[in-house]
């Protein structure tokens, strides 16, 4: 992306940590205006810590968030409310507005419950566009569904990209799904970006870590199990 212009958000050597927990640890990534770009890394990497910074909901302890040139955490409580005013996010569940967008004109007399859980999914999706946001975020959209729902998530989050002229995240661990919509992607591991580009350079890469994910092996830089003592002392106790 070293030749796009100046993204609607700019991130630079952004610092995160809950108590006892470095997330983020230096982390550096640009989001053109009008792109579909995919934040992808193991579940408890930081990816939906970066969501809410980009939101204000939490501040960086170094750093910064820009959007449209403003630094986010520097906003005052009237600037940072008109702000996240112009930012959609996608939750889970959500009312039912925006319906015919997103094909469930005619499930508008439905209860939330009474939704299938794709269904849920584009009601989730008409709530983050009922406001016509400069930005959308998605966390984890392709989580839990089955394949023709998958389908028809990632071709409403791209087809709305472009019919709206938005900007949009997509956070999610689903490799697969992700390039087959988005215009760039960045791994996040260790706190940091490791790896970044296009669907075809992702595909085409030979790094070990983007190969792990795009082919899902068990064994590579990320290990499944979590740094601790050698089993054997944990079973002599």
């Amino acid at each position: 992306m070293q030749d796009q212009p100046e993204g609607l958000i700019e991130i630079s050597n952004l610092r995160f940590s809950y108590p006892n927990l470095d997330v983020l640890k230096g982390l550096d990534l640009s989001v053109p205006r009008g792109k579909v770009v995919a934040i992808l890394g193991a579940s408890g990497c930081g990816k939906t810590t970066l969501l809410r910074l980009i939101g204000g909901q939490l501040r960086p302890a170094a750093g910064h968030v820009k959007v449209e040139g403003q630094v986010i955490h520097e906003l005052g409580t009237d600037a940072l409310y008109e702000m996240r005013r112009k930012m959609g996010m996608m939750f889970q569940q959500g009312g039912l507005m925006k319906l015919h967008s997103v094909g469930l004109r005619g499930a508008h007399p439905l209860m939330p419950s009474e939704l299938s859980g794709g269904m849920s999914r584009r009601v989730a999706l008409s709530r983050a566009i009922a406001l016509d946001p400069m930005l959308i975020m998605y966390d984890e959209p392709f989580s839990g569904l089955d394949p023709i729902s998958l389908t028809q998530i990632g071709n409403l989050i791209r087809g709305l990209n472009d019919a709206l002229g938005v900007t949009s995240i997509v956070v999610t661990y689903d490799v697969a799904e992700s390039l087959k919509v988005v215009d760039y992607a960045y791994f996040i591991s260790d706190g940091r970006i490791v790896a970044q580009g296009t669907p075809d350079e992702i595909r085409a890469s030979t790094d070990p870590f983007v190969r792990q994910f795009v082919d899902g092996l068990a064994d590579g830089p990320v290990a499944f199990h979590m740094p601790g003592r050698p089993l054997a002392a944990d079973l002599a106790l």
